[in-house]
C-alpha cells in the first residue's frame, strides 16, 4: 500500500505541474491576443510627425507621415510573400526637412525591373519599424549584386548614409504602378501559445490515464498476491 500512495502522490503531483504549465499558456495567450490587439489599434491610427529622436522600443509601429524627395541608392531585400512570391523589397533614403530617413516603398517581383526613384516631393504614409529578421542561418548580404536578406535598420542606414529611422510605406502620394506596398501588420507577430496550451493539456491528459492504467496493474498485482 506504501507504494501505491507514493506512486499516487507522485503522478498526482506531476500531472498538478502539467496541468500548470498549460494555464500558464493561457494566461500568455491572452496576453499575447491583448498585445496584438493594441498593436493593430496603434497600426491603424492617425499618422503624426516623425519625432525628433525616434526610439525602437517606444515608438515601434507608431504610424507617421513624411515629406521629403527620394534620393541616392535602393536597396534591395529579398522576400517571399505568400500571394506574390518571391521579390525584393525596396528601400530608398528620403531627404526631409527633419534629416534623411528611409522608407520601405514596398515589394517588386524578381523578375521585375527596377522602377526609377519617384521624383521631385513626395508625401509618404506609413509605420515607423525596427524589424529583427537576421538570425544564424540568415545569408550575408551580396553587396556586389545589391540583394540583401534582412533589414537591419542600423546597417542599412550606414549603407544610404540616413539617419537609423525605417518607415514601411503604406500609401503613398504618387502612383507606381510597379510597387505593391507591404504595411506593418500584427501577422509577422508570432503567437503560438495555442499550440502550447493543447500540448501541455494534451500530456497531461495522456500522464493522467497512462497513471491510472499503472496503477490499476498495481492494485490486480496485489489482490493476485
Amino acid at each position: 500500500m506504501i507504494r501505491f500512495a507514493v506512486t499516487l502522490i507522485l503522478g498526482l503531483v506531476c500531472f498538478g505541474i502539467l496541468v500548470s504549465l498549460g494555464n500558464w499558456q493561457m494566461r500568455r495567450m491572452g496576453e499575447k491576443e491583448a498585445y496584438l490587439a493594441e498593436v493593430a489599434s496603434l497600426i491603424d491610427a492617425a499618422p503624426v510627425a516623425v519625432p525628433a529622436a525616434p526610439d525602437p522600443v517606444q515608438h515601434r509601429f507608431l504610424p507617421v507621415s513624411v515629406r521629403g524627395t527620394f534620393v541616392g541608392d535602393t536597396v534591395r531585400v529579398l522576400v517571399s510573400h505568400k500571394k506574390m512570391g518571391a521579390g525584393y523589397r525596396l528601400i530608398t533614403a528620403l531627404d526631409t526637412d527633419a534629416g534623411r530617413i528611409m522608407v520601405d516603398r514596398g515589394f517588386i517581383r524578381v523578375a521585375d525591373t527596377q522602377p526609377d526613384l519617384p521624383a521631385g516631393v513626395v508625401t509618404v504614409t506609413g509605420n515607423l519599424h525596427w524589424p529583427e529578421e537576421r538570425d544564424k542561418y540568415t545569408p550575408d548580404n551580396d553587396l556586389s549584386d545589391n540583394i540583401w536578406f534582412a533589414r537591419e535598420v542600423s546597417v542599412l542606414a550606414a549603407h544610404l548614409q540616413a539617419d537609423p529611422v525605417l518607415v514601411i510605406a503604406r500609401s503613398t502620394s504618387f502612383v507606381d504602378p510597379q510597387v505593391t506596398p507591404l504595411g506593418v501588420g500584427t501577422e509577422g507577430i508570432p503567437n503560438d501559445h495555442l499550440e502550447y496550451v493543447v500540448t501541455w493539456y494534451g500530456l497531461a491528459a495522456v500522464w493522467l490515464l497512462m497513471l491510472g492504467l499503472f496503477l490499476w496493474r498495481m492494485y490486480k498485482s496485489a489482490r493476485n498476491l
